[in-house]
C-alpha cells in the first residue's frame, strides 16, 4: 500500500469518526435548554447552556448568545452582560478559517467553519445589552450601547447590506435611549434610520412627528404632520411635568433552522407556534396593549433566503470535491472508493445553527404618567385577545417628572 493511498484511507477513517462525533447537531444541543426555559426552570436551562457557552470552539458565539438570553429571562442581569459583551467581541473578531477548515467544510459540512452570526443578530447583541442596562436603570451604560448600534449600523449600511439585514429595532431601541437622556435631535435622526429601515414599525409615525417637534426641527415636523395626518398629537408628549413608563415586550420564540425537507445539504426555518400574541397592562384601571416594532422572523426568513444562492454555490463545491476524493480512493480500490462516497455524503448536512433563543416579535407599551409609584404586571393576550394565563411577575415601578422607567418582559409560551 503506497503512501498516497494510505492517506486517503486514512481520511476517510477520520471523516466517518466525525460524522459519528457530530451526529448531535447544535439544535439538539440547545433543545433541553429552550423547553426548560419555556417551564421557567432557569436552573435546569442555565446548566445545560453554560458548558456549551464556556467552551473555546468555532460554535463558542452562538451558545454564547443562547446562554445570554437564558440568564436575561432568569433575572441575572450581570452575568447575562458579561456573556453578551464577550459575544460582542467575538463576533467583531476578524474571521480567520484554515484551509484544513475549508476543505472540510467542502468535503463534510458547513459546520466545520466557524460560527459568526448573521448581520442583525450581531446588531441584535447591543440591543440586548441596551435592554439589560435599561432594565437595571443604567441609562449611562445603555447609551454607549446606542453608540456601537450606530456604528454598527454605519458600517452595514456602507457594506450594502438589505434593510432586513439592518435591524431595525436596535435603531427603534437606540432613539428611546436617546430621547430617555433629553437627547432629542439624536432620537429624531434614530427614529427617521428606523424609518427607512421599516417604514411600517406601528408606532413610527407618531415617534417621527413628537421627536422632530422635541428636536425643534420645526420644518421637518410640519413636513411629517403633512405627510401623516392621521396622527393625532397627545399633549402628554411633551409635557414635562409627566413621566413614562415603557414596556419592551419580547414575544414567543423566532424560527428554528432545520435540514430542508427537500433537501438535507440546506436549512429551512420552521415557525414555533406561539399562544401569547400581545402583552397588555393595566394602570389607573385602563388598558394598554403592546403593538409590534419588530418582526425577528420575518428578518430570518429574508436573511435566509438571501443566503440560498451562495449557500447552493458552496454546497455544489462541496459535492465535486467529495466526488474528486472517492474517485482518488476507488482508483486504488472499488469498494472503499464507494464507501468513501457513501460516508462523505452522509456527513453532508445543513447548517443548522442560528441564536434560537430570540423572540418572534418585539413590541412596545409606552404610557405617559403622572410621577408616582404604580404596581405593575403584564398579562399575555392571544390572537383573540383572551388572557392565556401567561404573566409577569408583578412589580412596583415609580415614574418620576421628565424620565422614562423601562420594563422588560418576555412570554415563552
Amino acid at each position: 500500500m503506497n503512501r498516497s493511498f494510505l492517506r486517503l484511507t486514512q481520511l476517510v477513517g477520520l471523516f466517518f469518526s466525525l460524522f459519528l462525533i457530530g451526529c448531535a447537531t447544535y439544535q439538539g444541543k440547545v433543545q433541553e435548554a429552550r423547553t426548560a426555559l419555556v417551564q421557567h426552570n432557569y436552573e435546569k436551562a442555565l446548566s445545560e447552556l453554560k458548558p456549551l457557552a464556556e467552551k473555546e470552539n468555532d460554535d463558542q458565539l452562538v451558545y454564547l448568545l443562547d446562554y445570554g438570553v437564558a440568564l436575561q429571562l432568569a433575572g441575572q442581569i450581570e452575568e447575562s452582560n458579561r456573556i453578551f459583551m464577550k459575544a460582542d467581541r467575538l463576533a467583531e473578531l476578524v474571521d480567520y478559517q484554515s484551509v484544513s477548515r475549508i476543505a472540510g467544510s467542502l468535503a463534510l459540512n458547513e459546520e466545520m467553519v466557524q460560527y459568526k452570526g448573521d448581520t442583525f443578530e450581531k446588531i441584535f447583541v447591543n440591543a440586548y445589552l441596551a435592554m439589560n442596562f435599561l432594565e437595571q436603570g443604567k441609562l449611562d451604560s445603555a447609551l454607549v450601547e446606542a453608540r456601537r448600534i450606530n456604528e454598527k449600523y454605519l458600517k452595514y449600511r456602507a457594506d450594502e447590506k438589505k434593510s432586513f439585514e439592518l435591524n431595525s429595532f436596535s435603531k427603534y431601541l437606540s432613539a428611546l435611549i436617546w430621547e430617555a437622556n433629553g437627547n432629542y435631535d439624536d432620537a429624531y435622526i434614530a427614529y427617521s434610520d428606523a424609518y427607512k429601515i421599516d417604514a411600517t414599525i406601528s408606532t413610527i409615525k407618531e415617534d417621527l412627528i413628537r421627536s422632530a417637534k422635541l428636536a425643534r426641527r420645526m420644518d421637518t415636523y410640519k413636513e411629517w404632520k403633512k405627510k401623516f395626518p392621521e396622527v393625532k398629537e397627545d399633549p402628554s408628549w411633551y409635557d414635562r411635568g409627566k413621566g413614562e413608563l415603557v414596556v419592551i415586550y419580547q414575544q414567543g420564540w423566532g424560527p428554528r433552522k432545520s435540514m430542508s425537507t427537500n433537501e438535507y445539504r440546506f436549512p429551512m426555518l420552521v415557525s414555533v407556534p406561539s399562544k401569547t400574541q400581545r402583552a397588555q397592562v393595566m394602570i389607573n384601571s385602563k388598558s394598554y396593549l403592546s403593538q409590534e416594532v419588530y418582526d425577528v422572523q420575518s428578518a430570518a426568513i429574508q436573511t435566509l433566503q438571501e443566503d440560498q444562492g451562495i449557500l447552493m454555490a458552496k454546497r455544489l463545491a462541496g459535492i465535486a470535491t467529495k466526488a474528486v476524493l472517492a474517485d482518488q480512493l476507488r482508483q486504488k480500490d472499488e469498494a472503499l472508493g464507494g464507501l468513501a462516497w457513501i460516508v462523505l455524503n452522509l456527513a453532508d448536512r445543513a447548517d443548522v445553527r442560528q441564536w434560537s433563543t430570540l423572540p418572534q416579535s418585539i413590541q412596545t407599551i409606552r404610557i405617559p404618567l403622572a410621577p408616582g409609584k404604580y404596581n405593575l404586571a403584564l398579562e399575555g393576550l392571544d390572537r383573540s385577545g383572551t388572557p392565556t394565563g401567561e404573566v409577569s411577575d408583578p412589580k412596583e415601578v415609580e415614574i418620576k417628572a421628565g424620565r422614562k422607567k423601562f420594563v422588560v418582559w418576555r412570554s415563552l409560551k
